[in-house]
């Protein structure tokens, strides 16, 4: 008895995320099949080809194409957590937040606050120069080094 497409999928999906990989290829009689995880959380990725009669197989893929990734400028500096923690602009609910994307930072200048084990942490800016980016929602739980905020000169 043969498996469902979609039964195949997910086992293969489960596979993927048991050994924690990136990427696996499979060929399956005259079926292929390759997921690629594009991010820890993201789904994967489904390519599958069937030969075709006198040609190269094509592959189609099943999975809407990512939106491209922005692209920080030569000049930009990345501000990374240095904690896991929730993510908050204000400094409390309904405050006006510490910074928004346009506003000019100095050395020092508090960014956001990150709550750690019931500890707020604030963040503050290691360059001078004009927020261009911010990454997190705010209420947003961030790992460790992952960028919060671009900072053009």
């Amino acid at each position: 008895m043969k498996k469902s497409e979609a039964a195949r999928i997910r086992e293969l999906g489960e596979v993927l995320r048991e050994f924690d990989l990136d990427a696996i290829r499979l060929k399956i009689g005259d079926a292929e099949y390759e997921l690629v995880r594009r991010e820890p959380a993201a789904a994967p990725m489904m390519v599958a080809s069937a030969p075709a009669a006198g040609a190269a197989p094509a592959p189609a893929v099943l999975a809407a194409p990512e939106a491209a990734a922005p692209v920080a400028s030569t000049n930009a500096k990345k501000v990374t957590a240095p904690v896991v923690g929730v993510f908050y602009r204000a400094p409390s609910p309904g405050a006006d937040p510490f910074v928004g994307v346009g506003d000019r930072v100095e050395v020092g200048s508090t960014l956001c606050i990150l709550e750690a084990m019931k500890l707020m942490n604030e963040i503050t800016s290691d360059y001078a120069g004009r927020i261009t980016r911010i990454f997190p929602e705010n209420g947003e739980l961030v790992s460790l080094g992952q960028e919060l905020f671009w900072i053009e000169p």
